[in-house]
């Protein structure tokens, strides 16, 4: 095969998109043909993703498939190792090059330097880029040159930073070769729940793939971005872009989000946005620095911190049944949509770790299965942070009580009458704490506690007390 019709691979990986994909454009660059790929690679250990990353990444790949289809190449779909993957594909098409754009996690980046070696020495082209961060991990650092381990310097440095790059147009055509590798049917995967089928409100509540996540985009500048300050905490209204899972999986990219967000109108808004924006920046910059982040306390004395082990007490949290309304709000809201309101994630995780003294690594584990926006960096780092273990921690002596959360931040019921509906009949004034109703007016609504919802696991007081004698005795050993 003649150099000039020697194909480039592009190799897909949490970038399912065709705009703003630094690697597609370069391989398009070039001319030569392009080989769209997409490995299904499992070898991540504990962090092979969950069910509901599992059933978006189906959608998300029948979305990109036609999408690159439409621009003339297939998405060629294989399972396997990586590495082996590759070589596979290379050997059949006699391909020149393999292009893909960075991720930033140990796993991911062990095995790209050992296939970028690998490729080299074999006299194959192996480029890498950055289609996923506004700034690459180690250019941010602090005046003294070490890593920031507190959030407000680094977004102040961010904001200062030149800016990111201006998002890169789709290409108009991609070039596929004149024989192509053979491509595994996706369903083969069996990425999608059968036996039980749990998807179906996934299916009703989300539309994965790179359209979506820009209408999405557009929805929340028109509707909601110019109160966002007042809304975003407020989990019975639609406040937030709802963009989390498009990021997770590339379908838009950060630097797409940026700059059409700095040509908003300008106010608090836009701008308590884009420093979330930065948050996810500085979550990539703390797993690429610290990469035990998901596996281990940043505040090393945490290692000793007494936490229980309660199967009874986790099962509880997980379904959504503890007897506090808006902690169990938000766990179903996460079973049944793959998706928690941010606030309630910080009220149903510091319960998890602080109420019922529950190792956050067990609260990591079941957000790891159960979200579609599953993130390795952000869910460490956002799990840290609510434990009091991370760099950059709330402090573990805040102890969130969820009863006055219900109240501030769902003040007219919305949230919990929608997740909890055993609940709904109940009055805004004892709907965040039912025990408290007298018994003949539980009975009107209908409620029976500890039979149609149960009664508190854990007393707010006696859970507090406990926790902050827990933490002191950490501090004294």
């Amino acid at each position: 095969m003649r150099d000039l019709e020697r194909p480039l691979i592009v190799w897909f990986r949490r970038d399912l998109r065709v705009a703003d994909n630094p690697a597609l454009q370069a391989a398009v660059a070039t001319g030569l043909p392009v080989i769209p790929l997409y490995i299904l690679d499992d070898a991540r250990g504990p962090w092979a993703l969950g069910g509901a990353s599992r059933w978006w990444l189906h959608e998300s790949l029948r979305a990109l498939g036609a999408d690159v289809a439409k621009l003339g190449a297939p998405l060629i779909l294989r399972r396997g190792a990586a590495a082996a993957v590759l070589d596979a594909v290379i050997r059949e098409t006699q391909a020149s090059g393999v292009y893909w754009n960075r991720c930033y996690d140990p796993h991911a980046m062990a095995r790209d330097k050992a296939v970028k070696s690998k490729l080299q020495k074999a006299g194959v082209a192996a480029e890498s880029f950055n289609g996923t961060l506004l700034f690459e991990p180690w250019e941010m650092k602090t005046k003294t040159g070490t890593p920031f381990k507190v959030f407000t310097p680094f977004c102040r440095t961010a904001l200062k930073a030149p800016p990111p790059r201006p998002p890169l147009p789709a290409p108009k055509i991609l070039r596929a070769p004149k024989s192509l590798p053979a491509s595994e049917p996706l369903a083969s995967w069996a990425l999608q729940p059968v036996k039980p089928d749990w998807a179906t409100d996934l299916r009703a509540t989300w539309t994965p793939g790179e359209t979506a996540a820009l209408t999405s985009l557009d929805t929340f500048r028109d509707n909601a971005v110019s109160d966002y300050i007042a809304n975003r905490d407020v989990p019975g209204i639609t406040g937030t872009s709802r963009l989390s899972p498009y990021l997770a999986f590339g379908e838009i990219s950060a630097h797409q989000v940026w700059h059409r967000a700095a040509r908003w109108e300008q106010g608090g808004g836009v701008t308590g946005f884009m420093r979330q924006i930065i948050w996810r920046e500085f979550s990539a910059h703390l797993l690429y620095n610290f990469p035990h982040l998901p596996d281990r306390p940043l505040r090393e004395n945490f290692a000793a911190f007494p936490w229980r082990r309660d199967t009874d007490t986790l099962e509880a949290w997980r379904r959504g049944l503890t007897g506090y309304p808006i902690v169990d709000a938000g766990m179903r809201e996460l079973w049944h949509t793959g998706w928690m309101h941010n606030r309630v994630r910080m009220v149903a995780a510091s319960f998890l770790v602080k109420h019922l003294l529950l190792p956050w690594r067990a609260g990591e584990d079941w957000f790891w299965d159960t979200l579609v926006d599953a993130d390795l960096a952000n869910n460490a780092a956002n799990w840290q942070w609510v434990a009091g273990c991370g760099t950059d921690a709330a402090p573990y002596f805040r102890v969130f009580n969820p009863v006055l959360q219900g109240e501030k931040f769902d003040s007219d019921g919305a949230y919990v009458r929608c997740w909890v509906p055993e609940l709904a009949a109940l009055p805004n004034s004892f709907l965040h704490k039912p025990w408290e109703l007298p018994e003949a007016q539980l009975q009107a609504a209908g409620i029976v506690l500890g039979k149609t919802y149960p009664v508190p696991i854990v007393d707010h007081k006696t859970a507090r007390t406990r926790a902050l004698i827990a933490f002191s005795q950490m501090r004294a050993d």
